[in-house]
This record gives C-alpha cells, sequence and structure tokens, in this order.
C-alpha cells in the first residue's frame, strides 16, 4: 500500500478531548482524550472508510474488471 497525504483537523473541546476529521474527506469524523488517541482513531476511520468503499465496489461485479493502482498528485 502507498501513503496519501491529507489534513488531519484537530480541534480542542471545551469539556476536554480532541475532535478530529479529515479536511479532504467529507463525513470521516472522530474523537479522543488525548492527541494521540484521536490521531489513532482518525486513522482508523479512514482505513475503514477505504476498506467499506474497495469491498463495495467488488461486490456484484460480473463483468471482467481491470484494477490498477494508480498516485494521484493534487
Amino acid at each position: 500500500m502507498k501513503n496519501i497525504e491529507m489534513t488531519a483537523v484537530f480541534e480542542p473541546c471545551v469539556e476536554g478531548g480532541y475532535i478530529a476529521y479529515v479536511q479532504e474527506i467529507p463525513g470521516i469524523n472522530t474523537q479522543g482524550e488525548t492527541l494521540e488517541e484521536a490521531k489513532e482513531n482518525l486513522t482508523d476511520a479512514v482505513n475503514l472508510v477505504f476498506e467499506d468503499i474497495r469491498s463495495r465496489s467488488r461486490k456484484g461485479k460480473s463483468h471482467k474488471m481491470i484494477t490498477q493502482t494508480m498516485s494521484f498528485t493534487f
């Protein structure tokens, strides 16, 4: 697997802890009691979303597909 660089945002909460999200991917949000926990939770959330997308894209494909790994620069 290749690494993709994205912008992680960590906002401190008034009641403590952090809210975390990825600026480039709306809908991936998490939180953590510490900055480290928020980073770990965000990594897990991003990986779960991509795993789900890959899984759904492979289901129900009866025709021949060509898959290829590509790099994208933004």
